[in-house]
């Protein structure tokens, strides 16, 4: 016998003792699934030809379509198949098939046969299938999965500003259990439930609540056998209960251990976890028939209305993100590995909480809160409004139910939250008396939630999260229903200015004294490309996504009443009905959609991470440009912020001291002087003597101030008309300059205007439309209107000049989102069309005729034209924009010097 051999003889000889003892086998079926996108008549009954597509779980049919320049994506009917193998020893046995989640309504069928649904796509669900099974040896099951994701006025949720991806995106596991078993049938739950009532660090309760069923022919004397081990897997505490069951029996059990002395307490520095081992025991044979394990973190905590948060005594300021569980071209279904690794990336900003936001989540994201000590809350998915049906009343009661019961044993789990801004979208007029019965039927279905929720767990919080309504909200009696209240919160983005923060949190505690508070949301689109030097609300600039959270952080800090804050959102995320900068995408987040850090995730990492830190500000932006500051002095100087957690950071340039600066709320400014080409910055700051450094390699194209210089050749030029930003293109590695004003010797535009989206409060220049044709969306929603020339003084030679438009007035009325309406109730006028043609000539030399809205000028599409170009005589490039009809505009520009 080979070594080889040996060895595998060995693993299965373990696998054998491991699966006799447990008695519970939970497989995952994740592979060799069968997909098929649209339904199917009659199908699995009649069984016709179809085009299968081979693919594993987790899987959504939604990965493409969402991103596309299509409006929509598919929401309707997909069929799942998958062959199964069941081993003639299960005969005995209680099989099941397990989903951690399948968006929305999901019918399985076992060999033709319809084994169960369920409703809602961010629950798990167990479906018993051991009656529709074959055990005959070789014969062949197959389970079949009808699946829709198509809206449904009584399924929550019925609009979001996320993306209700379709398809089986979690895990699915083939289970099998002894007929004696804890409770494998209850909402798809542990079975078990474990509370601490009684905590302090001398000594602490623990309650064990739970069920098993009997499914032999016999009665049974049973023994519930609960150990409690600590990390180092000694047993600390046990307890056992004797009981009898008849066949087809459902039994319930309660186990109370106390006085647990001087236990390990749990907290976000330390999060230490103990085991309970729940094993159900024949008390005739001793013989084991099933066994589950559960996480155990002893703590105690409170919200109080005046002071905050507290956790085993100590206070807490809660400080952390929302999350959403998709990824770039993955949709929501992600392996296990890259939810964890977002838990990981929250915890390693040093923050302590996580809101699990808008939807229960896999269960792999609490499993690592619990692991890694991030305290968290977790909501079901009513968002914006609710439909006044019983069906749609019944359903959010299930989730809540579901929600609890699968998630109770987490100790990183301290709040139990429902319906989001749910009174975002109001229908019928204001003062209607349907709009106020309305408003009483959500306040009913919240306080039925909350009911449920009280009587499910009486431990922990609930928490509403609502938008910036306070009188809405208030009026509604939706601020008394909770013990805490959440506020989502856009001063100084959606509307207003960053001082209405602290305002808002100042009428709240006025107000509600009595009522903890909780900022759930809060945030600014940073567009990873787009930076800028004068950043103003709404540019989608990473520069005043930054003065956004300063302004903030600086504000919950200032106010113990504030328990904690949920920056919206920890990374992108899909949203399919979104235009703006990144079409389809919504660009809160602290971390791009990929996962990489921004800015404002380095600023908060300054301001919670407890060991010494310091960071380069934007060191994503490693490729830049600029003009020199003359012909004489071949620099250009830009801002970079370092963020740090020590009290000063010195910066080097190329190994040149650039001096040291005072950190202000974790942020010190340094003016850099980059020089063309390789700029290598290096961040210092000494803790005890020892040296804490970060660095960053930085290309540099410096732009000529004098395009004819000796000293620097011009080479190439890229701008970005009608706007002060720079866009930063990585794929083709080039930086777009905002526009400038001619000036003799150099470049730039004469005469014009910036465009501007008419009565619009948000947006101080360009539009928010998604161009299409084009990933540059930020070039082309900007531009300058009524541009006479555009000149640039280069010396002789052979140049390429590339002209970009686009038709930003149009017919077309995109979707109103509510969540980009201002708060002082500016709504965005609808375009006044008018007959746009205009001739572009260069260097006297007409290259573009008549180009107008009836061509090429196609509303809300990017249009280029590439030009070659001869300068000559020292005259360089003058483009000359004639209108013919209307007025010019002009949105982008690109020289490039060929020889």
């Amino acid at each position: 016998m080979s070594a080889l051999t040996k060895r595998l003889l060995i693993l299965l000889l373990l696998f054998q003792v491991v699966t006799v003892h447990a008695q519970r086998i939970k497989a995952s079926i994740n592979t060799n699934w069968q997909f098929y996108k649209g339904d199917i008549e009659d199908f699995p009954a009649n069984n016709t030809n179809v085009k299968w597509e081979t693919i594993s779980i987790p899987h959504s049919w939604n990965t493409a379509d969402v991103t596309d320049d299509e409006k929509g994506y598919y929401r309707g009917t997909c069929w799942y198949t998958k062959r199964l193998s069941i081993p003639a020893s299960w005969q005995d046995k209680y099989v099941s098939v397990y989903f951690e989640g399948a968006s929305q309504v999901a019918e399985v069928y076992v060999n033709g046969k319809k084994a169960g649904a369920h409703i809602g796509g961010y629950s798990a669900f167990n479906i018993p299938v051991k009656q529709y099974l074959n055990f005959a040896p070789n014969s062949v099951n197959v389970i079949a999965v009808k699946l829709n994701n198509k809206h449904n006025d009584d399924i929550p949720p019925l609009s979001a500003d996320f993306t209700f991806f379709g398809g089986i995106y979690r895990d699915v596991y083939l289970v099998a259990t002894n007929p004696v078993h804890f409770d494998t049938d209850n909402n798809a739950s542990a079975g078990i439930f474990v509370t601490t009532p009684n905590v302090s660090a001398a000594k602490a309760d623990v309650n064990i609540a739970g069920a098993f069923v009997n499914q032999s022919t016999k009665t049974k004397s049973l023994q519930v056998i609960t150990r409690i081990t600590n990390n180092e897997g000694k047993v600390i505490a046990q307890k056992q209960t004797s009981t009898k069951a008849g066949a087809g029996q459902k039994v319930s059990f309660t186990q109370n251990i106390v006085n647990i002395m001087q236990p390990t307490l749990w907290s976000p520095e330390s999060p230490y976890l103990y085991k309970i081992n729940s094993v159900l025991v024949d008390a005739d044979t001793k013989t084991q028939l099933d066994e589950v394990n559960n996480p155990l973190g002893f703590r105690w905590y409170s919200f109080d209305a005046q002071n905050g948060f507290f956790l085993n005594g100590k206070h807490y300021k809660l400080m952390g993100a929302s999350r959403h569980q998709d990824y770039k071209d993955q949709g929501n279904a992600l392996p296990d590995a890259m939810h964890v690794r977002d838990v990981e990336l929250l915890k390693n900003m040093g923050a302590n909480f996580l809101r699990v936001a808008h939807y229960p989540q896999d269960p792999e994201v609490l499993q690592a809160c619990d692991r890694l000590g991030l305290l968290a809350s977790v909501e079901i998915p009513i968002v914006n409004q609710i439909t006044e049906s019983p069906a749609f009343a019944q359903n959010s009661k299930n989730m809540q139910v579901e929600m609890i019961r699968q998630n109770f044993n987490h100790p990183s789990l301290i709040i139990w939250a429902y319906m989001n801004e749910v009174l975002l979208r109001l229908p019928y007029a204001n003062g209607s008396v349907e709009r106020q019965t309305y408003l009483k039927n959500v306040a009913q279905l919240a306080q039925q939630l909350e009911d449920i929720t009280r009587k499910e767990d009486p431990y922990r919080y609930t928490m509403i999260p609502n938008h910036g309504s306070f009188e809405l909200y208030n009026n509604a009696g939706l601020t008394k229903i909770p013990k805490i209240v959440g506020w989502n919160l856009y001063q100084g983005w959606y509307g207003g200015d960053l001082n209405g923060f602290a305002q808002y949190l100042d009428r709240h505690h006025k107000d509600l004294p009595d009522k903890p508070l909780i900022v759930t949301e809060y945030g600014a689109d940073a567009d990873p490309r787009v930076h800028s030097m004068q950043p103003v609300r709404f540019d989608k600039s990473n520069e005043y996504a930054v003065i956004y959270h300063k302004a903030y952080l600086k504000a919950m800090n200032e106010r113990a009443f504030v328990a904690g804050g949920a920056i919206w959102n920890l990374a992108d995320f899909n949203s399919e009905q979104r235009a703006e900068s990144m079409p389809h995408l919504n660009n809160k987040g602290i971390a791009t959609i990929e996962r990489q850090p921004k800015d404002s995730y380095w600023l908060y990492k300054a301001n919670l991470w407890k060991k010494p830190f310091v960071s380069i500000g934007s060191k994503r932006w490693t490729l830049r440009s600029g003009i020199a500051e003359s012909t004489d002095k071949l620099q250009c100087t830009q801002p970079v912020e370092m963020y740090s957690n020590q009290p000063s950071v010195t910066l080097k340039l190329n190994g040149k001291n650039l001096g040291s600066v005072n950190t202000v709320d974790g942020a010190a400014a340094f003016n850099v002087p980059f020089i063309n080409g390789e700029n290598r910055l290096q961040a210092i700051t000494f803790v005890n003597d020892e040296q804490v450094a970060d660095e960053v390699l930085i290309n540099f194209n410096l732009v000529p101030a004098n395009l004819k210089s000796t000293a620097l050749p011009f080479t190439e030029l890229n701008v970005s008309l009608g706007d002060k930003r720079f866009i930063v293109d990585e794929v083709q590695q080039q930086v777009w300059l905002p526009e400038k004003a001619y000036e003799p010797g150099s470049w730039g535009y004469i005469g014009g205007e910036v465009f501007t989206m008419k009565g619009n409060g948000r947006i101080s220049y360009g539009s928010d439309k998604n161009i299409l044709g084009t990933d540059n969306d930020p070039v082309f929603e900007t531009q300058r209107v009524g541009i006479e020339l555009f000149k640039l003084d280069v010396p002789d030679g052979t140049y390429e000049v590339t002209l970009h438009f686009a038709e930003l007035l149009s017919n077309q009325k995109g979707e109103e989102l509510v969540y980009n309406l201002s708060t002082t109730g500016s709504v965005a006028k609808k375009d006044e069309i008018s007959t746009r043609a205009f001739d572009v000539a260069i260097n006297n030399v007409t290259v573009l005729e008549n180009l107008s809205n009836s061509n090429y000028l196609e509303p809300d599409k990017a249009y280029s034209s590439k030009v070659m170009v001869n300068a000559s005589h020292g005259k360089g490039i003058v483009i000359n924009f004639k209108a013919r009809t209307g007025q010019t505009i002009l949105n982008g520009l690109q020289v490039r010097k060929l020889f």
